[in-house]
């Protein structure tokens, strides 16, 4: 009898944006001009990895709108795909055939095969926390195994412990205390901002197999906070009051029939958040359903915007959607690891498993400060489972006080860490 996969994705993305005002408020202190543009140092990728990095961000702008298409609360949501994707690339070592075929097409691999994703997921562990080291990044993975249920084959435990950096243990489930083990390695690994992952243990499972990213980074200028003020923001219901933050900023800039957008830095300018502004009579479904970041960032220029986020918070849970994460991902093509007669994951352990449940929380609060995003994802299985100068300066106005979406990402691998819309709600 094939053993089943559980996961449970949980992120909470912490992010501080630039302080705002409204129109009629233009203080000294905002109209001082920031610059904020310099150049990173890249990561070293392969060609091939390049391709893996700019095909799994397409992976993720499908996932963004699947969510969005499925989700028609209106609320803001916040996700982290990449965390879904090294879940997943775990699974993927341990998988055969079609099973293996279908998730790494999915995600952006193009059948690249088993050894050529592993050593991508392990350039990004060991490459992305390097790229600025005043950001704090961390990528961490674990298996608790279920040493009542099975046995992981010892050719994939080497393989997690050299590919993902994979801390196993294995645990009694029966215990109490191995619910308390896995949730304070989700606290541990997010810096307690994501505290518990599991409510039970299910003493059925085989596995619990979890990633963690962890994102800390200021703005590359903070910005102050006495230039926050209290603005009408409109929202999908109505309007609302809310702190708009406000800052004079010379910064990457590009518009065209759809929206605008704005790239700012964090710290050395490595990592960024690229907000995305519907224009007059187009929504932020409209800019989901048409952007591209990697392109839009090949439009941008120099310019000097007066610009107005909110600080906010966002809590997401794809629980609390029709058919959860699975009825997503199955949405995009991934199905047979989710069938207990046609998945093939025969080399994770003794047994052979398929996914039964997978979820993900989320979570992102911005401020005046910076960033910080934290992903969980967990899975269980059953006992079947450029600097100024040489340019004319444009100006530009990028007040956001209606729904938007933003992409956090790091510009020399041109990975993108999470996604999100913010609507007020």
């Amino acid at each position: 009898m094939k053993k089943f996969f559980i996961f449970l994705a949980a992120v909470v993305l912490s992010c501080g944006l630039l302080s705002c005002s409204s129109d009629d408020d233009d203080p000294d202190t905002v109209k001082k001009l920031v610059d904020m543009l310099a150049d990173p140092e890249p990561i070293q990728l392969t060609d091939a990895q390049k391709q893996f990095a700019n095909d799994n961000n397409t992976f993720t702008l499908n996932f963004l709108k699947t969510v969005n298409e499925t989700d028609r609360s209106g609320k803001s949501f916040i996700y982290s795909p990449l965390s879904i994707t090294y879940v997943l690339g775990m699974v993927n070592a341990a998988s055969t055939g079609e099973t293996e075929k279908e998730l790494e097409q999915t995600l952006g691999f193009h059948e690249g095969g088993i050894q050529a994703v592993n050593d991508y997921c392990k350039k990004l562990i060991e490459g992305l926390p390097k790229v600025d080291r005043k950001v704090k990044l961390s990528i961490a993975n674990a298996l608790f195994v279920n040493k009542n249920k099975a046995t992981l084959k010892s050719e994939y435990q080497k393989d997690m412990q050299t590919y993902y950096n994979a801390e196993v243990k294995n645990l009694d489930f029966n215990s109490s205390s191995t619910l308390k083990t896995i949730n304070g390695w989700a606290q541990e690994k997010t810096n307690n901002m994501i505290p518990t992952i599991l409510d039970r243990i299910d003493p059925d499972v085989v596995t619990y197999l979890l990633n963690a990213i962890y994102f800390k980074a200021n703005w590359n200028k903070k910005f102050d906070p006495n230039n926050t003020k209290t603005e009408t923001f409109t929202t999908p219901n109505g309007t609302k009051q809310l702190p708009l933050m406000h800052q004079n900023v010379l910064i990457n800039y590009m518009k065209n029939e759809t929206y605008s957008s704005v790239l700012i830095p964090y710290d050395n300018s490595y990592w960024s958040i690229m907000v995305y502004l519907p224009e007059k009579g187009k929504t932020a479904d409209d800019i989901i359903n048409t952007f591209n970041p990697s392109n839009d960032i090949k439009a941008m220029s120099p310019c000097q915007v007066d610009l107005k986020l909110p600080r906010f918070e966002t809590n997401s849970d794809t629980q609390n959607m029709k058919d959860g994460l699975i009825g997503l991902l199955e949405k995009m093509g991934i199905r047979r690891v989710f069938d207990s007669e046609l998945a093939e994951i025969p080399n994770m352990c003794n047994t052979s498993v398929f996914i039964s449940m997978m979820r993900q929380k989320a979570g992102i609060k911005v401020n005046e400060e910076g960033t910080e995003t934290a992903v969980v994802t967990l899975g269980s299985g059953y006992a079947s489972w450029a600097g100024p100068g040489g340019y004319e300066i444009l100006k530009a106005d990028f007040h956001a006080n209606c729904p938007f979406v933003y992409v956090i990402r790091e510009r020399s691998s041109n990975v993108i860490l999470s996604v999100g819309k913010y609507t007020g709600m």
